[in-house]
């Protein structure tokens, strides 16, 4: 008998940063695993440079509901987003925030915060666009959601094999947001 299993996060951010993309990277990993998953995208009335969020729950049983009004867990890419989600995250939950758009005054100390450079890095990667898959590595190093290999495999699914080149520094941006975690871990 496996053990049970559940996890949701809510990922945030401003339309256009890849926020949809990595809940449906994350809930196609999930089905990949076997498991349950929910994904549910919701925009702001702008579609680029508006708000725009997805919640993703990952459950070895049925789902009962995928509304998330206190998510486990977050990843925020922007300061509007870590100020409507940081204080919804629970207790003993984590936070996935991009350190480079994000100025937090106050930090909660009854969550676990990963602050992401995300922005930079990509940037030092050759490409701002894949800051989104920084922020996914770190996430998937803080909580173990699903695999990293399955991620990847998603990756290619939604990608398609004949965008090589964008598949090469979207997988290269989400290895350094592992790296940067388990460095942070093993300090």
């Amino acid at each position: 008998m496996r053990k049970p299993f559940y996890q949701d996060v809510i990922i945030a951010g401003f339309g256009g940063q890849g926020v949809m993309l990595i809940g449906r990277l994350l809930a196609y990993s999930a089905m990949m695993e076997g498991r349950e998953t929910t994904w549910i995208p919701s925009y702001g009335v702008e579609m680029r440079g508006g708000v725009a969020n997805c919640t993703v729950v990952v459950s070895s049983d049925p789902i009962g509901s995928p509304v998330i009004t206190y998510p486990q867990s977050a990843i925020v890419m922007n300061q509007p987003s870590f100020d409507t989600f940081e204080p919804r995250v629970k207790k003993e939950g984590i936070l996935v925030m991009n350190r480079s758009l994000i100025k937090p005054t106050d930090k909660r100390n009854d969550i676990t915060t990963v602050e992401v450079p995300a922005n930079e890095i990509a940037m030092e990667l050759g490409n701002n666009r894949v800051a989104n898959m920084v922020m996914l590595g770190a996430y998937i190093a803080s909580t173990k959601v699903v695999s990293k290999n399955n991620i990847l495999q998603a990756l290619r699914y939604i990608l398609g094999e004949e965008r090589e080149n964008i598949l090469k520094v979207n997988e290269k941006a989400f290895e350094r947001g592992e790296r940067l975690v388990e460095s942070l871990q093993s300090s």
